[in-house]
Parts: structure tokens; C-alpha cells; sequence
């Protein structure tokens, strides 16, 4: 990646860890972007799986891979580690542009599987330093969105900002047969917000509460929607916008994964 270039920033609808194992259409179309955003000298990611009641980013220096879901899935996802350096130095910068908010150093976490399912997709080789920033799950959606805002000077600074989560995510109403017709309120909610990113009206999606029976059913609890408006954030006006894939599998489940660049187009 040519180092005077803006770094573009991406949300991955992540879905299940089991993607880790397989070659689908949604693995090579993460291989696809990344292909299309090349190198970047670290990643910072926010998964929907840090979940915490302050703002905590990573900073170790090796990152251990966390199996962070139940034994019902396949032993072999236990197997699987994601051996990215950290970047404490990263970390620190992060500390500086959230200022005054609040930010611990963490120790302990490491790399999700909201991050390493998808990372071992798209950047296999696990060379790139990768860090965590955490959600802080008792602020509403506008402040994760002000805080994405904040991190916007990394991508001048060769960092991508990596948003990890599904906008419509409801296991409880999931059905695993993957050629399953969507439920027709996760089709509406996931069209609502592609229309909103498209449209740039990221404050549409912020009181996703009061949105109605479609939003209160893709979103039964925030954490895999709150990635993404981290990367709204993080968004220019110049930005050009890639959707892809997009659509709800498992009737429930939105795998919609959205690229921002606004790098001059290549002949």
C-alpha cells in the first residue's frame, strides 16, 4: 500500500466462527477485500465479543488466541491459533486520540474470534500487528460512533480500523440450514441500514430502539451492532462504498461486510 495513501477502513459481518474452517463465498470475498486494501502496517480492531464496562485496548505484545465459544462447535476451532504481534505502541496512540475519555491497557484479552476468524481469512499469513479496542457496554450507540470519529487520523497513519459484527444477529431465531429464506423483518432491518450507509445518515441507525419490531428483533442486544459505527465513524465523505456480500443467512443471521476507500481508482 502506497504509504501517502489513506488507509480505507472495513466492518466484516463475522458469523459464525465455524467460517474459520471453510472456503464459502463469504471467506473468499474477505480474502477479496483484503486483497483490495493491501498491507496495512497494523490493524485495529473492535470486535462484538469485548464486551466490558469501560474502554480497554490490547496492549501485549503477542496476543493469544481466544476460543471464546461453547464445545457444541467443532474441536477443530479449538485448534486454531492466530499468532499476530501485538503493537503496544499502537495501543498508545489510541490512549492519545480518545482523549478525555478513559483508556486501559490491557493484558489479559487478547485476539477474539470476532477478530481471528475473520483475519485468518483475509490476512493468513498473521504478520500484521493487531490490537483490540473493547465496547464499552453501558454507552448508547452516538458515543461509539464519537469514538470512531476520534480514531479517523489512523487511517492517515497506515492503520486499518476494523469493525467485526453482524447487523442483524439473532441466535435465538437462527435456523442452521444455510439455504433457509431469510425472515422478512432481517431482510427489512438489513436493507435499512445498507440505505443509511449509502445514503451517509449513520444518526438514522443511532436510537436503533425506537426503529420498530424489525430493528428490535435483529437487535436483541447491541454488541455485534456497535462494531459498526466505529467504521461509520472512521468514514470520509470521499469515501467510495463496497457491500459485499450482503445477505441474511440462517434466516437470521446478516453477513453484510462493507469497505470504505477513498484512494484514487487504478486503470
Amino acid at each position: 500500500m502506497n504509504g501517502d495513501a489513506r488507509t480505507p477502513i472495513v466492518f466484516f459481518g463475522h458469523g459464525s466462527p465455524t467460517n474459520a474452517l471453510e472456503t464459502n463465498m463469504c471467506t473468499q470475498r474477505w480474502g477479496r477485500i483484503a486483497q483490495t486494501i493491501g498491507r496495512p502496517k497494523a490493524i485495529l480492531s473492535i470486535s462484538a465479543h469485548w464486551c466490558t464496562r469501560d474502554t480497554s485496548v490490547t496492549a501485549m505484545t503477542k496476543p493469544r488466541t481466544i476460543h471464546d465459544f461453547g464445545r457444541t462447535l467443532p474441536a477443530a476451532l479449538f485448534d486454531i491459533q492466530y499468532p499476530a504481534p501485538g503493537a503496544p505502541a499502537l495501543a498508545e496512540r489510541i490512549r492519545d486520540l480518545l482523549a478525555p475519555t478513559k483508556v486501559q491497557f490491557d493484558n489479559s484479552w487478547g485476539l477474539d474470534h470476532g477478530t481471528w476468524s475473520v483475519l485468518l481469512k483475509a490476512f493468513p499469513q498473521a504478520d500484521i500487528p493487531v490490537v483490540q479496542l473493547s465496547l464499552d457496554a453501558t454507552k448508547p450507540t452516538s458515543w461509539h460512533f464519537d469514538l470512531g470519529r476520534r480514531l479517523k487520523p489512523l487511517r492517515d497513519e497506515g492503520i486499518l480500523i476494523m469493525g467485526s459484527g453482524n447487523v442483524v444477529h439473532n441466535l435465538s431465531l437462527m435456523d442452521w440450514d444455510l439455504h433457509s429464506e431469510p425472515y422478512d423483518w432481517a431482510t427489512r432491518f438489513n436493507n435499512r441500514v445498507k440505505d443509511a450507509i449509502l445514503n451517509n445518515d449513520p444518526e438514522s441507525l443511532f436510537d436503533y430502539e425506537s426503529l420498530g419490531r424489525d430493528a428490535m428483533l435483529s437487535v436483541p442486544s447491541p454488541d455485534h451492532y456497535w462494531p459498526l459505527f466505529y467504521v461509520l465513524g472512521a468514514r470520509h465523505d470521499t469515501d467510495r462504498v463496497t457491500i459485499d456480500p450482503d445477505h441474511v443467512q440462517h434466516k437470521s443471521l446478516s453477513m453484510m461486510s462493507v469497505l470504505f476507500d477513498d484512494r484514487p481508482l487504478t486503470a
